[in-house]
């Protein structure tokens, strides 16, 4: 009984009180936390697919055969070892983990944004599954692209060792390496769905966005530089490049939005301190009123006589 009256309570536009909302914001961080343990468990029955897929960038380029100190290609490269006796335990649990993370990132994204939906207007909460279907591909886009520019990164990198020195990496510091470069990439790929939830909330306008470019390619460029781990010019390019794109694609669905926005609104165009317009147009009165009770009755004739449906005549 009380929990459907709660849901009875629940207010049109998202309105609730301090402890309402702690509890959806528990609700949904258990959600999201549920799919990832699930991903995970699964996740960790096909580890060696998975360890297949996230070394072979680096055996690929940089490998080692054998005691040799030098690839194919003649540079220097690299051996993957473990350290400890629960090391390969523990690679085995983080190498879950992180596919977890990555694979249950459209449930995780729904999550966050339900939470923030209730605060838009009624019409447009729809978007919340938008963003899950958007949010999660580009993730996903920005975690393959660290992975993709793995084995550039690591023959630069490897290229400043010294002749007759061979390299030994151990696997979860490479492992680690790895998961923030895809987690790094990945949340910077979600900055137009963040520029687009301000503006959706009124927050930052498609125009002011605009006037923000020059600062947001530097911006972006400083990011690409401190997120590379090789620092080269590629690099910061793959990286910088399309988060460049992503932004322009933003700010131009936030000038349409608030193009739409403009047309619905009538006072869109004043400014902030200029007053709307009033409608000043009479409306019609009924002729007829409904005397107050004690004007009705308790009255003589000749005070009655003086009055004009319950008033008197200089009212």
């Amino acid at each position: 009984m009380l929990k459907s009256a709660r849901k009875q309570e629940k207010d049109e536009e998202g309105r609730m009180p301090l402890l309402d909302h702690l509890r959806e914001l528990r609700n949904r961080l258990l959600k999201a936390v549920l799919a990832i343990v699930v991903v995970t468990v699964v996740a960790a029955f096909f580890q060696r697919d998975i360890y297949d897929f996230l070394l072979s960038p680096l055996i690929s380029s940089v490998g080692c055969e054998g005691a040799v100190v030098v690839s194919k290609n003649g540079s220097p490269c690299a051996l993957l070892k473990t350290d400890t006796l629960m090391g390969p335990f523990t690679n085995a649990l983080k190498v879950a983990l992180m596919s977890g993370v990555l694979l249950a990132a459209p449930v995780w994204l729904y999550q966050l944004w339900a939470f923030v939906a209730p605060g838009l207007h009624k019409g447009e909460k729809r978007y919340a599954y938008g963003f899950a279907v958007l949010g999660a591909p580009l993730f996903l886009a920005g975690g393959y692209l660290a992975y993709s520019i793995l084995p550039q990164t690591a023959e630069i990198m490897l290229g400043f060792t010294p002749s007759d020195v061979q390299n030994q990496i151990g696997l979860d510091s490479y492992l680690d390496l790895l998961t923030r470069m895809v987690i790094v990439f990945g949340l910077a790929f979600e900055l137009p769905l963040l520029l687009i939830a301000l503006n959706m909330t009124g927050i930052v306008s498609g125009k002011r966005m605009l006037g923000w470019w020059r600062g947001m390619i530097i911006g972006l460029t400083g990011f690409a530089a401190i997120a590379t781990p090789g620092g080269e010019p590629l690099s910061m390019l793959l990286l910088a490049g399309p988060l460049a794109v992503l932004y322009f694609i933003a700010t131009g669905f936030s000038l349409l939005n608030d193009k739409r926005r403009r047309r619905a609104n009538p006072d869109a165009e004043l400014d902030d301190d200029e007053a709307s317009r009033l409608d000043l147009t009479p409306e019609a009165v009924s002729a007829s009123r409904t005397p107050l009770p004690e004007q009705a009755t308790g009255e003589s004739d000749g005070a009655r006589s003086h009055r004009v449906n319950g008033y008197d005549d200089i009212t």
